[in-house]
């Protein structure tokens, strides 16, 4: 979080992929099993090259049964020779029908390598993904792999590549499981994806699911519990902000707001850098990495005393430390709410930003943002969700920005809200002004991506069960 505006650039390397993630809150039904249906799988590639920078199987699955199908009993291989022994591969999903977020991507080395294949990439569905009927197909899935290094690499020796498969068309080239049963294709000699020697199970379930969630019932910045519960309400000096402003931690405080306790933070001044108290309540530890993040705040666009103006940031983001400038292990992913313009904007704006890394002296940024120029005053739903291929931004339900997966994460982050002046040249009254940011609960969920409507139904969960505070995330 730094007070200048952020710039768009693209780095020409990919960051590293994030963990995989599914639904924690959907049952998986019963479903038909292998004797009662069956799947087909169609190919075509994009990158019809025998070498390219990346490889693109296009893919679709149809239900070739008579009953429907839960695309999250479903796992296909696509089969291929690395490029050396050494390499590493990366899952990147372009567009799909389904979404993005619903498709799971994992790389497996064969039990018995042959002259075409030694790697698998293995595509699965989040249960978000929901069911096929018979005889319906998922749609496009455009996929893509590419090496770590981003180095070019060799298609024409890999078992599934066909360049002259430009259109879709039935491919058995790919294997499809249903239920864990092989239903679909011919895998190369000696490695039925079934096999039990196989290192990667293509049945097991995806891992994480711990979560973090806070209500924030607590007494005052002095409670004892905020400390214990992981949080640190800053009282250090520093940016971002005015120079020479304080971070006041008695302005921090829990009022009871319609029966529910909130968590509020104040920004006030009086037009002078001494004058200026600044708010940021951060997470002790830097343990959040992939999944999903959520909060309820309410930004305001008017002080709650004093004349209007200020050029106010109003918060609710993730960050790890820059190492060192231009490092390429920096994370930060912010909702930023700018009720008095600032940053050469005049008015209302709300930004959500993804950061790869930065300069801080000269400045130089590597970021994407999306905006939108209109009031956020009241409570809005914020969420955040990072899998292996993007990076989506949600407000009230609705998706306000996807990013792209070279912005992913390498390193865990902590979490954070803050509220603070980009300037004093907003309103240059040396009249006493106060504003008002407020949070009523923060959640996130470890390596799972979460729907809007799953977040509020696990809060509600927490909630019914009288449930105040958990933090089940494991240390990093």
């Amino acid at each position: 979080m730094r007070n200048r505006p952020p710039t768009g650039r693209r780095r020409l390397a990919l960051a590293l992929s994030a963990l995989l993630g599914g639904s924690a809150l959907i049952a998986l039904p019963t479903t038909a099993g292998a004797a009662d249906g069956g799947v087909a799988v169609q190919y075509r590639t994009s990158a019809s090259g025998a070498t390219a920078d990346q490889s693109e199987p296009w893919l679709k699955v149809r239900n070739t049964g008579s009953t429907s199908v839960q695309l999250s009993q479903v796992k296909i291989r696509y089969y291929f020779k690395a490029d050396s022994a050494s390499t590493s591969y990366r899952f990147a999903c372009s567009w799909a029908v389904k979404g993005c977020a619903n498709i799971t991507g994992t790389f497996g080395t064969l039990a018995n390598p042959t002259a075409t294949a030694d790697r698998y990439l293995e595509i699965g569905f989040t249960s978000s993904a929901g069911t096929l009927a018979s005889g319906a197909d998922t749609g496009d899935m455009q996929l893509r792999f590419y090496q770590s290094n981003w180095q070019t690499l060799n298609q024409a020796d890999d078992y599934s590549f066909s360049g002259a498969q430009t259109s879709y068309a039935d491919w058995n080239k790919v294997t499809a499981q249903l239920a864990g049963a092989t239903v679909w294709g011919t895998a190369p000699a000696g490695n039925d994806p079934t096999d039990p020697t196989d290192p990667t199970d293509p049945t097991d379930p995806p891992g994480g699911g711990q979560s973090l969630f806070d209500d924030f019932s607590y007494t005052s910045y002095t409670d004892p519990a905020i400390s214990a519960h992981g949080w640190n309400v800053r009282s250090n000096s520093g940016g971002p902000g005015v120079p020479g402003a304080n971070w006041d931690p008695s302005k921090v405080t829990f009022p009871t707001v319609s029966g529910n306790k909130v968590m509020n933070l104040e920004t006030s001044t009086a037009g002078t850098a001494e004058s200026t108290k600044q708010t940021e309540v951060v997470s002790k530890s830097t343990k959040f990495k992939s999944g999903t993040y959520a909060a309820r705040v309410k930004f305001a666009d008017t002080p709650q005393s004093g004349p209007d103006g200020d050029h106010l940031v109003q918060t609710f983001f993730t960050i790890n430390d820059l190492k060192a400038p231009m490092a390429d292990d920096y994370a930060e992913y912010d909702f930023e709410y700018l009720p008095n313009g600032g940053w050469g904007e005049s008015g209302n704006i709300l930004y959500t930003t993804s950061w790869e890394t930065y300069n801080p002296d000269p400045w130089q940024a590597v970021n994407q943002h999306t905006e939108s120029r209109q009031s956020y005053a009241g409570w809005h739903d914020l969420v955040l969700t990072i899998d292996n291929s993007s990076i989506k931004y949600y407000i009230d339900g609705q998706l306000f920005g996807t990013h792209d997966a070279q912005y992913l994460p390498e390193r865990p982050m902590s979490i954070n809200f803050n509220q603070w002046l980009i300037d004093l040249a907003g309103q240059t009254s040396t009249t006493a002004r106060a504003y008002n940011e407020q949070v009523d609960y923060v959640l996130h969920v470890k390596d799972q991506v979460l729907t809007p409507a799953q977040v509020s139904a696990k809060v509600a969960a927490y909630r019914t069960a009288g449930t105040a505070f958990v933090d089940e995330v494991p240390a990093s």
